[in-house]
């Protein structure tokens, strides 16, 4: 009966490419589109990587259905609708997920000697009849929606795609081999300095003393690098010096949401400010096929045709954001890939920038990191302060040690990849909860680097009590893994970085993770101060003791310095009266490292998740 019922499907043989007319002239006989609007489209096409018929849906002059059917009748050849008649599973097998992904194309049915394939671009199928010759089968195509077939090869390969989104990094430079097992040398380790310093009190202390004195040095030496290569930074090069590609790329952008129920809307909206074509732009919103509440809010809005939803199935427990961002990267389509979060507000023309900035630099340079600002720093004190660190590490520090060369932890949204290279990498590491940290030390164990990128993305300052524990101490369990991972053979970290990046990674890892561990041990100090009996009177003698209370005011003068200079613009100048008050931001960051260190032995690939939508962006926003 289905052989029956799909015998049309192979009896009219499609028109030849010189009898065709062409499919804008079909699409103005038909009424769908006026000349004028034709005539707009043909001119964009010269500057747009983009068929004509997703310019002219991208401008929003047609519907897609209406490209499609105009299509079908323009070759000859008929319409599947994969939804009410699926691929039969076993075709697939045919080649292997890659091969379907790369063409898009996904075998439909079989009639006979017949072999009906689904594709949405009938003018690229000959390299898919080419690369299937070798079969028994007469291969002919049928028009589909892509997104359609996007979903049928999810459905056919659907445990294959979700056991390599959790297996693309290589086993040494990943932390999934992080098992229970693994875990227990540095479990006994830690218990066995703990008793350590239980039996010998004072030695123990001395030594934490010179760690802690030490992870301050270290993370000092990177901000005043970082804020030295700042200030001595040349002119930058007039933008009209930038050149254009003669035809702009096009973009996909992964957007991981999971249980948002308050931002799914407003990021809709936020991303429609976009002023990049939107024929070039492909926007992924990556969810959770579990993940009901993300999925019933996004039902209630209408996305925009270059905005699409891949869902992500379980397997093995694992729901991480990186896992999910692999699984959709097979997905993407286009040449540049971004990431950004939920909350994320970035500025309208930030696609253009990027597109500008990779087009001026060399191949090297395989990643752009943008800025990351906050909409809401007048919610709260604490709002303010982290805004206030955003801007000191974005705006300065980091923008210093781009500058020289260093390793670039990235920021976790709002960094752009050329696919290709990003696809070599291996993705992301599935279990790493700081994924963009470790994935900007593997990109330059490569031989790559990233540069920053003159655009900002505005997003949720985070700044009630539990919910910055928590966050923070998710990031901090992740520069755990990530410097533990990178650090297993030492010497070959050293020759993939050299020198200079090696002590770069040193002082960030050590220097980050040791100045909240550690920060206790500095606080028992600075009782000597108040003419308090201190722990450290037997051990320090007075020279040691001056000395220190001097790096601890230069590093505090630092850390002010950087502050002021990174909120010294216009719009941010309302926070330069609470940047001295930084140093009682940051304790809850002890209790958060402390979190993170236990979840490191316990549960290293928890993803403790951070509840958006709580500011309003519109009445906060600089």
């Amino acid at each position: 009966m289905v052989e029956h019922n799909l015998q049309h499907f192979v009896r009219a043989a499609p028109i030849s490419v010189r009898a065709r007319k062409p499919l804008g002239t079909c699409l103005v006989d038909k009424g769908y589109i006026t000349p004028e609007q034709l005539e707009k489209a043909l001119r964009l096409q010269t500057r747009q990587q983009a068929p004509l018929g997703e310019i002219l849906v991208g401008e929003g002059w047609i519907d897609r259905t209406q490209v499609i059917d105009t299509l079908a009748e323009q070759t000859s050849l008929q319409r599947a609708d994969l939804n009410s008649i699926p691929p039969e599973r076993a075709l697939s097998n045919l080649k292997p997920v890659e091969f379907w992904l790369k063409h898009n194309v996904i075998p439909w049915q079989r009639i006979g000697p017949i072999l009906l394939i689904a594709t949405a671009q009938p003018d690229r199928f000959e390299a898919v009849r080419s690369a299937l010759s070798e079969t028994e089968f007469t291969v002919t195509p049928v028009l589909a929606d892509p997104s359609q077939i996007d979903q049928a090869i999810a459905q056919a390969f659907s445990g294959t795609l979700a056991k390599t989104a959790e297996t693309r990094v290589d086993p040494d430079q990943s932390c999934r081999s992080w098992t229970p097992k693994a875990r227990v040398g540095p479990v006994v380790a830690l218990l066995g300095l703990v008793s350590f310093f239980a039996a010998f009190p004072t030695a123990g202390l001395t030594i934490l003393l010179f760690a802690a004195v030490l992870s301050l040095l270290l993370f000092m030496a990177l901000r005043v690098v970082g804020l030295v290569s700042y200030l001595t930074r040349g002119d930058p090069a007039p933008p009209a010096s930038a050149p254009v590609p003669l035809r702009l790329p096009r973009v996909s952008i992964l957007v991981p949401l999971y249980k948002e129920r308050e931002i799914a809307g407003a990021l809709i909206k936020r991303l429609q400010r976009l002023s990049y074509p939107k024929a070039l732009l492909d926007v992924i919103l990556v969810l959770e096929e579990a993940d009901a509440v993300t999925r019933a809010t996004l039902e209630q809005v209408a996305l925009p045709s270059w905005m699409r939803t891949v869902s992500v199935p379980e397997l093995n427990g694992l729901t991480t954001k990186p896992r999910a961002m692999n699984y959709a990267l097979d997905f993407c389509r286009g040449d540049i890939l971004g990431v950004w979060d939920a909350e994320d507000a970035p500025q309208p023309d930030q696609i253009e920038r990027v597109v500008q900035h990779f087009a001026r630099v060399g191949e090297d340079v395989v990643c752009l990191q943008g800025v990351l600002d906050y909409y809401n720093p007048r919610t709260s004190w604490r709002a303010r302060c982290f805004t206030i660190e955003y801007n000191s590490w974005f705006r300065v520090v980091l923008q210093g040690i781009a500058r020289m060369g260093l390793v670039v932890p990235l920021g976790g949204t709002t960094f752009f990849f050329r696919r290709d290279k990003l696809l070599e990498l291996g993705g992301w590491d599935a279990h790493n909860v700081t994924e963009d940290a470790d994935l900007g030390v593997r990109l330059s164990r490569a031989g790559y680097r990233t540069e920053m990128v003159d655009t900002t993305t505005y997003e949720e300052a985070n700044f009630r009590a539990w919910p910055w524990v928590k966050q923070r101490s998710r990031w901090l369990k992740g520069f755990m893994v990530t410097y533990l991972v990178h650090m297993r053979a030492p010497l070959r970290l050293l020759r993939d970085l050299g020198p200079k990046r090696f002590l770069g990674v040193q002082a960030f890892f050590l220097g980050t993770i040791g100045q909240f561990l550690l920060a206790p041990v500095l606080w028992l100090f600075w009782l000597a101060t108040l003419d308090l009996p201190g722990p450290f009177d037997p051990v320090l003698p007075n020279w040691a003791f001056y000395a220190l209370i001097g790096l601890f005011l230069a590093a505090e003068i630092t850390n002010l310095a950087v502050g002021m200079l990174a909120v010294s613009a216009r719009e941010r100048r309302f926070l330069l009266p609470l940047v001295p008050t930084m140093p009682l931001y940051f304790p809850l960051g002890v209790l958060a490292a402390y979190k993170a260190l236990w979840e490191l032995a316990s549960n290293p690939f928890y993803w403790d998740k951070t509840q958006h939508g709580q500011a309003c962006e519109e009445t906060h926003i600089q």
